[in-house]
């Protein structure tokens, strides 16, 4: 799959882990993000959105039936990724440093989209090529162990991570790490198809460096371009990063979000109107927007008395209905999140950076492409979780969400 989209505009923020070292304490890893934004279109960042979530539904739903071929499954086209975290990662020894994208929605770790891999004394090449195919473009190469460092004093030994030979749609970025489910690596090797290969993740917690198997976010809202506004924590939570206690959804048994971090939730707006009932999808950070079934998205349009448009392909409110637009309300587990009519815009000071208007108000709500009753019928996507801390995880099969100082900022 090939992208041909010229980059029109590209924000980069690299990381430089020696001015934001790691902490550990009581056995927590922190690893610091930083926001990349990457339009090269009109309307890219919902192209590149429902490319991914086609994918994603493809691809899982032909896992699930053990027909995955990687070159049959994705018909949509490629699109660069628009809006990305990225943390940057040293392999090797002497170490070269990739700043690669925070992915939950896959579990390969890859580099040399842009940034050259070299082999060291810590490299060794396995008998295996690798090749996997996403919404934002594919790679193919050669899959390696190495020794990967997340900063100062943290070290992973023999991580297993492809090299790309062959990469599209990764523009500004030299790959992913990949912190999904294990299953999701499965078949994306030859020969050994039948193999999962450890995330980042489960070699952190079987080689003892993290006491719990598994991974928490934070991201906060910005109105800059540029901003390190984002942490990963390794092996528990960071209680600074979230206010009140936090809501364990069990993993959906639907199929295909049951693949992902996949849970059920509904979403009303306001006090009484039902946007989506409760049903099965998935938290993902590689997903930009909040992404919900196209009949939900219907019935949202309808309710905001928004408008299509065209320039970015998101949803338009004049600043009047801007004004009294109410709140939507996510359902998981039993406890509600309200996500305010703020949380809903796209900040408006960023909104030329997706070929938008200077002044307009534009909504980070959009259609996911497909019709509820598909087995993954929203994405809860960065926007959503720069307003609720995640954590994901691995060791009780179950996503957490809880409220943060910015859940209620106001600062679009």
């Amino acid at each position: 799959m090939h992208s041909t989209s010229v980059v029109l505009l590209t924000c980069l923020v690299a990381i430089a882990v020696s001015a934001n070292p790691i902490v550990i304490r009581d056995n927590l890893v922190r690893l610091p993000l930083a926001r990349q934004i990457n339009v090269t279109s009109p309307a890219h960042i919902v192209k590149a959105d429902q490319a991914r979530a086609a994918a994603l539904i493809s691809k899982a739903l032909a896992k699930s039936s053990g027909k995955l071929n990687q070159d049959a499954v994705i018909s949509s086209p490629a699109q660069n990724q628009a809006v990305s975290y990225i943390a940057s990662v040293a392999v090797g020894s002497p170490s070269t440093t990739f700043d690669l994208i925070i992915d939950t929605g896959s579990s390969n770790t890859w580099v040399g989209a842009g940034t050259a891999f070299k082999r060291t004394s810590t490299t060794t090449q396995t008998k295996d090529s690798v090749s996997v195919t996403y919404g934002s473009g594919s790679f193919s190469g050669t899959e390696f162990t190495d020794q990967v460092s997340l900063g100062s004093g943290l070290t992973i030994k023999k991580q297993s991570i492809g090299v790309a030979s062959k990469s599209t749609g990764f523009d500004g970025v030299d790959g992913i790490l990949g912190i999904g489910p294990v299953d999701l690596t499965l078949q994306t090797l030859s020969p050994d198809t039948g193999s999962t290969i450890p995330t980042v993740v489960d070699n952190l917690f079987t080689q003892g460096t993290i006491s719990s198997h598994s991974i928490a976010v934070s991201f906060e809202p910005t109105t800059s371009a540029t901003a390190n506004n984002g942490e990963l924590t390794f092996g528990g939570t960071d209680s600074s990063k979230f206010t009140g206690s936090i809501t364990f959804a069990p993993i959906t048994s639907t199929s295909p979000a049951n693949e992902f971090w996949g849970i059920n939730q509904s979403i009303r707006l306001g006090t009484s109107t039902s946007i989506l009932s409760n049903t099965a999808g998935i938290v993902d950070t590689g997903t930009t927007l909040v992404l919900i079934a196209t009949d939900a998205f219907n019935r949202y349009k309808s309710a905001t008395g928004a408008v299509l448009d065209n320039n970015t392909g998101l949803l338009r409110l004049t600043t009047a209905k801007f004004n009294t637009l109410p709140s939507l309300f996510f359902t998981i587990a039993g406890t509600t999140f309200e996500f305010t009519a703020n949380a809903q815009a796209w900040p408006r000071s960023l909104n030329t950076l997706i070929g938008g208007t200077a002044g307009n108000v534009y909504l980070v709500v959009a259609d996911l492409g497909s019709n509820t009753g598909s087995g993954l019928d929203f994405i809860n996507g960065q926007t959503f979780l720069e307003r609720f801390y995640s954590v994901f995880d691995t060791a009780n099969k179950r996503v957490g969400i809880a409220k943060t100082p910015f859940t209620t900022a106001t600062s679009n």
